[in-house]
């Protein structure tokens, strides 16, 4: 089953243990997690259940393509890393 792990900036905000959730997407992994998180939908998605623009979500090392509908496929032993997205200069 798919890993998802929320970078330490995230977890200043809430306590999240890295998880091991069901799921063939990056959206049905999430969907899982927020669960039994549910504080943590609103950091990660907008009010139209889209990845969030200062968000980043990587599977196996790759951001993923689809911030919409977070279709990206995830394998039983993918990673995913969710993190915030660094600006600025």
């Amino acid at each position: 089953m798919p890993q998802v792990v929320f970078t330490s900036n995230l977890r200043q905000h809430l306590e999240l243990p890295e998880l091991v959730v069901e799921g063939q997407t990056v959206r049905q992994a999430l969907e899982a997690v927020f669960a039994e998180h549910q504080r943590l939908r609103g950091y990660v998605l907008d009010e139209q259940n889209r990845l969030r623009t200062h968000m980043v979500i990587f599977v196996d090392g790759r951001p993923i393509k689809d911030r919409e509908r977070l279709s990206d496929p995830v394998r039983p032993d993918s990673q995913l890393y969710v993190m915030q997205a660094l600006s600025g200069g």
